[in-house]
């Protein structure tokens, strides 16, 4: 199995979805995971790892993580090199058992980037991906082959929105 997390952040609290799915082209997740956590640290620049590494480890308790093959989180593994990112840390905490990807938005900028450009669809905008613990080329042409016609894929629009769902007052 493989799970995709996304975090919202909202009233001191933070909403983490986790979507699992058994293979990279599959349209519908077979699972939604749901943690919300109050307390939550103030951000941090550079060290967003610190706000959010709890909420996922949070939301793994649910989990069976003899069954997870790899997990993508919304952000980056490695910031430079020798700078680890959310997902470098999330890496760390599971004792380097499960490889963890990272797939972001928008591009950090540093002198020794260690992302790869990743264009979906018709979308002049890349992701930009991290790995570590897997081969990233290989999970690049996976992203690549993920459902969806977009920039972004169906399964990680889905965790996307799913955060946001009921966060209103």
């Amino acid at each position: 199995m493989i799970l995709a997390f996304d975090t919202y952040y909202y009233d001191g609290k933070a909403k983490t979805i986790a979507v699992s799915f058994n293979d990279w082209e599959d349209e519908a997740p077979t699972q939604i995971y749901s943690d919300i956590i109050e307390g939550v640290a103030p951000y941090e620049p550079g060290s967003f790892y610190k706000r959010e590494l709890p909420c996922i480890l949070s939301l793994l308790k649910q989990v069976n993580l003899d069954e997870v093959e790899l997990i993508i989180v919304d952000g980056y593994v490695i910031l430079e090199e020798k700078h680890l990112g959310l997902g470098g840390y999330l890496y760390q905490a599971l004792d380097h058992k499960i490889p963890v990807v990272g797939i972001a938005k928008s591009e950090f900028v540093s002198k020794t980037a260690v992302f790869k450009e990743v264009f979906r669809g018709e979308s002049k905008k890349p992701l930009y991906v991290t790995a570590i613990g897997t081969d990233r080329d290989e999970v690049c042409n996976a992203i690549e082959r993920m459902h969806g016609k977009y920039r972004m894929p169906t399964l990680l629009q889905i965790v996307d929105t799913k955060t946001k769902e009921n966060t209103k007052n």
